[in-house]
C-alpha cells in the first residue's frame, strides 16, 4: 500500500472552550493560551503538525478571546498558514467543524483539543488509519483513570465502544463480559483524532454537538472507528492539578 504523504492533510485545533475547570484565570485568557515552560500549550500542537508536513492548519476560537488569538498568530506565527475561524456561540468539539467543511476538501484532517501536550508520530497514525479502512482513528493513550475521559472498547485496532468519561461502577456491571473476550480498558483517547471527510455525512450542521458522543459511538457501531495506540508524552492540562504536572514534568 502506498504511503500517505501528510502535505495533504490540514489539522484543527479546538481553542474554542470556556476552560471552567481552570477559573478564574480562564476567564481573562484562553486555556490553550496558558503557558508550559514559557511556551503557549498551542503553539506545542501547531509545531507538531508543521514539523511533520501539516501546510495549513485552522484554530476554531471564541469571539470572546478573538483579540487574544490574533496578537498570539501575529507573535509567534506571523508567515504560517494558519486560519483563525470564531465560532459566534458554543458549537462543542464536533459543529464547528462545519465552519471549515469547504476548507477542508476532500482530504484527511486531524483534529486535536488545544489543552493537551502530545508526542506522536502523525504519519503511522495516517498509515494505520489507511490499512484499517476507518472513517476516524482515535489516538489511544495508556491510562490508569479511565473514567476522567474516553475510554474505549478495543479488539485488533478497531474500537467496539466509545465511552466518554464514563463510571467505573457503572461501566464494569453493564459489560461483565468484555474481561472474557480480552477487552481493555486501558486505553483512553488522547484527544487527537485523524478524520475521513465522509464524517460529514454525521454532521448535524451548525449547532452544537460533540464528537465525542454525537460522532464516535455511531462510527464504532458500524465498525468504522480506529483506536491508534501510541507510547509518545501525552498531558492532559485541563484542570489545575494536569496543569501543574505539565509545568514540572
Amino acid at each position: 500500500m502506498k504511503k500517505f504523504n501528510l502535505s495533504n492533510c490540514k489539522a484543527v485545533i479546538l481553542a474554542g472552550g470556556k476552560g471552567t475547570r481552570l477559573y478564574p484565570i480562564t476567564r481573562e485568557m484562553p486555556k490553550p493560551l496558558l503557558r508550559v515552560k514559557r511556551k503557549p500549550i498551542i503553539n506545542y500542537l501547531v509545531d507538531l503538525f508543521f514539523s511533520q508536513g501539516i501546510k495549513d492548519v485552522a484554530v476554531l476560537i471564541s469571539r470572546d478571546f478573538k483579540d487574544d488569538f490574533q496578537w498570539w498568530k501575529k507573535r509567534y506565527y506571523p508567515k504560517k498558514r494558519i486560519k483563525l475561524i470564531e465560532e459566534k456561540k458554543p458549537l462543542g468539539t464536533f459543529g464547528g467543524l462545519f465552519l471549515l467543511k469547504d476548507w477542508l476538501g476532500q482530504n484527511l484532517f486531524f483534529l486535536t483539543n488545544g489543552d493537551e501536550l502530545k508526542k506522536i508520530d502523525l504519519k503511522k497514525m495516517a498509515d494505520f488509519h489507511l490499512r484499517k479502512q476507518a472513517l476516524a482513528t482515535v489516538a489511544l493513550a495508556k491510562a490508569a483513570d479511565f473514567q476522567h475521559y474516553g475510554a474505549v472498547v478495543c479488539e485488533q485496532g478497531i474500537i467496539k465502544k466509545f465511552l466518554e468519561k464514563p463510571s467505573s461502577s457503572k461501566v464494569l456491571q453493564k459489560n461483565k463480559n468484555w474481561e472474557s473476550k480480552n477487552y481493555s480498558l486501558n486505553y483512553i483517547s488522547s484527544g487527537l483524532y485523524l478524520l475521513s471527510p465522509e464524517i460529514f455525512n454525521f454532521h448535524p450542521g451548525l449547532k452544537f454537538s460533540m464528537i465525542e458522543t454525537d460522532l464516535f459511538p455511531k462510527l464504532a457501531e458500524k465498525g468504522k472507528l480506529a483506536g491508534f495506540k501510541f507510547k509518545g508524552k501525552w498531558i492532559d492540562c485541563g484542570t489545575w492539578e494536569r496543569y501543574e504536572k505539565a509545568i514540572f514534568s
